[in-house]
């Protein structure tokens, strides 16, 4: 595939659809110096946590490139750019603005607000200032209070320069990651905690939610939830109900309780140690309306009946063929998804916030020839296209990523970007993959 092409009559081709490119501060910004120590410059730190024992220091240098960024951004003809704001950039240990990383954002937003890009700004991507950690992080309660502070004084100060806020990208990785197996910052280990952290993560969305009603009523506000479907291996009533536990588990967890006010039925089979402590009045906070609801889908996993007791399903291998970062390519999937969604709950106006591939890439004469990431792309906005022909409200497209960046615990090792980025001289140059994104969106 060395295009990526839809239908004639698709509605993605209309110019209402949005079409855009994704980052998040800790993976592109560096800056290092001039922002408060986050959970991921610990986890960084902490010897064994990341592939290549790198870090986010300097990462693309966006702190310093942004002028630039953005005049790449602008080639590549997208609609939008969905950007994270750092938390410990913007405020100070004392709960404050930090003007210096205001004027960061502010400067940035202006400048792609001149050029006519729609700014998607994510005001949590997994950076908790690590301050906030030391006192329990997500697991204490009082953080997601700090959170509607921080999120009150920093949506005041950006004022009416943003398109959109989502309070939140993929709370299933900062609870479940983070916070219940460890192999993401802050590398907490323990199923006791997993759902705890997720609830106050919740928690703080919808306070979050209402702060961006009273402060940016006029903006788009949400949140971005990640999906990996659950299938299960056979056609075994064992195996479908470990599907069904792995959907509720891994997906419906965080879904439910924003539309339905509730956690998916199986809590009740959780041990006690391991259920969120609700109070009051808690799902009502959570379950505000919304304006969209992100969706970020890479891949999809199966799952058998459980082979050990007390566990509730068995995740099987990533089956073939796969991507570079080992995730199965699976595009129907997303469509599958996206139905299954907006029949089971009453959906807002859906923008895929993610989708995109790490694949391995070759620079050959100063070109990268990403035919399989082209492939990868056409195969999944077709997919979002049939999602739209049966019938679901997808608003928006945003690739992931922009530009190679640091990629978690993966370091630099994996490269998700339509743009490729040299570490070490910082210079940008666009892959086959954006100049084939590009060429899509210019023909609507």
């Amino acid at each position: 595939m060395t295009a990526i092409k839809l239908p004639k009559d698709s509605k993605m081709l209309s110019p209402k659809f949005t079409f855009g490119v994704a980052t998040a501060s800790f993976q592109i910004e560096g800056g290092v110096e001039d922002r408060l120590p986050c959970i991921w410059d610990t986890f960084c730190a902490t010897d064994g946590k990341i592939a290549d024992n790198s870090d986010g220091k300097t990462a693309c240098d966006h702190y310093n490139l942004w002028q630039q960024d953005i005049d790449l951004i602008e080639s590549l003809s997208v609609d939008a750019y969905r950007l994270s704001i750092s938390w410990p950039r913007v405020i100070t240990l004392d709960g404050q603005l930090n003007p210096k990383g205001v004027k960061f954002y502010t400067d940035l937003l202006d400048g792609l607000n001149a050029k006519g890009i729609k700014t998607f700004v994510t005001l949590y991507h997994w950076d908790l200032p690590q301050h906030l950690e030391d006192q329990g992080g997500w697991l204490n309660r009082d953080t997601a209070y700090k959170y509607a502070e921080y999120v009150d004084l920093i949506t005041q100060a950006l004022g009416n320069r943003v398109h959109s806020y989502a309070t939140f990208n993929e709370p299933f990785c900062s609870a479940f990651l983070g916070y219940e197996i460890g192999v993401h910052a802050p590398g907490v280990v323990g199923k006791e905690f997993g759902r705890k952290a997720a609830h106050h993560i919740l928690l703080a969305h919808g306070l979050g939610m209402k702060v961006l009603q009273k402060n940016s009523p006029d903006s788009l506000n949400g949140i971005v939830l990640n999906f990996t479907p659950c299938y299960p291996s056979t056609d075994s009533d064992a195996d479908k109900l470990a599907a069904d536990y792995a959907d509720q588990y891994i997906n419906q967890w965080y879904i439910k309780p924003l539309f339905d006010a509730s956690y998916p039925k199986m809590i009740d089979e959780l041990d006690e140690n391991c259920k969120p402590e609700i109070l009051d009045g808690d799902m009502d906070i959570i379950a505000q309306p919304l304006d969209f609801l992100g969706v970020n889908y890479y891949t999809r996993l199966t799952y058998s009946a459980p082979s050990q007791a007390g566990e509730f399903y068995t995740e099987l291998e990533h089956l073939y063929p796969r991507t570079d970062i080992g995730w199965e390519i699976y595009p129907k999937a997303l469509t599958e998804l996206l139905v299954s969604l907006n029949t089971q709950y009453k959906l807002p106006p859906v923008y895929i916030a993610e989708n995109g591939a790490a694949m391995p890439d070759k620079m050959e004469d100063g070109v990268i020839n990403d035919l399989d990431r082209i492939d990868y792309y056409h195969k999944h906005l077709n997919a979002v296209n049939d999602a739209i022909e049966q019938g679901v409200d997808i608003q928006g497209y945003f690739a992931w990523s922009l530009m190679d960046n640091f990629e978690w615990a993966e370091g630099y090792l994996k490269r998700f970007g339509i743009v490729r980025v040299n570490y070490v001289t910082q210079q940008r140059t666009i892959k086959n993959s954006g100049h084939a994104y590009k060429a899509l969106i210019s023909q609507r």
